[in-house]
């Protein structure tokens, strides 16, 4: 079942669980509500109005969960607040994290002082933790599975900033806006001049691929699985061929 750029991976008579593709808000934009939104689409789809439960980025893609009624909505709820809910993205950053292939990042978040929605690590900001796990290692990239094990605002980009490893592609936390195959190939990338190149992506490195709690009606664990997108996928493709170790 699917909407231009939505696709349902479950749906029940309690929850609904979708792959939300980047470029597109989980929820309504508070200032302008006639933005497309994940939860809108999905309502319109289903024929239903939903209940939100949690978010993610909007250039981030992956599994995004809503509730069908107000049962699923407290029971979901709680979850999330109790940090049972667990979550794990895929993060692709830049440079070759060395050392252990297991990292734990215990660092304290809070809004930046002057730049609007934008956050800071400090030593007194909320406390937070994320476990970064090497998945694979390239010449100037790291392919890492991220559990936050808190839901502070920009929690993965944040601690990967800290470590001096941020996305990829972030302009917010890191230096790129999107990422060009040029840049790997360099002097035998053999583009014609004439043509301006595309980017082999131009959001987020970060997706969101399995979700597991507990269901509203069953109580039993569940697991949910989004596959990776097709712009990560050729990104490391091309990372596999031209900047392996």
């Amino acid at each position: 079942m699917k909407k231009p750029g939505i696709a349902i991976i479950h749906q029940d008579e309690y929850i609904v669980v979708i792959n939300k593709p980047a470029g597109l808000l989980s929820i309504p934009d508070r200032y302008t509500l006639d933005k497309p939104n994940a939860k809108q689409i999905t309502s319109q789809l289903l024929g239903i109005e939903l209940w939100i439960v949690h978010r993610l980025d909007k250039d981030t893609s992956g599994l995004l969960c809503f509730a069908k009624n107000e049962k699923a909505h407290q029971h979901l709820n709680e979850q999330f607040q109790n940090r049972t809910v667990k979550k794990e993205y895929l993060a692709l950053v830049t440079g070759t994290v060395s050392g252990e292939n297991q990292i734990e990042v215990s660092l304290g978040i809070k809004e930046h002082p002057t730049k609007l929605g934008t956050m800071i690590t400090v030593n007194k900001g909320k406390p937070s933790k994320t476990t970064f796990e090497v998945l694979e290692r390239f010449k100037h990239y790291t392919l890492l599975k991220a559990i936050p094990l808190s839901g502070r605002t920009h929690q993965i980009r944040v601690h990967l900033k800290a470590i001096g490893h941020p996305l990829m592609v972030d302009p917010t936390y890191g230096k790129a806006e999107s990422f060009y195959l040029s840049s790997l190939k360099g002097k035998k990338y053999g583009q014609k001049k004439a043509t301006e190149e595309k980017p082999l992506i131009n959001r987020l490195t970060l997706h969101a691929e399995y979700l597991t709690l507990k269901h509203p009606k069953s109580e039993a664990s569940v697991t949910f699985l989004a596959p990776l997108p097709k712009d990560i996928k050729a990104v490391l493709n091309q990372l596999r061929k031209w900047d392996s170790r």
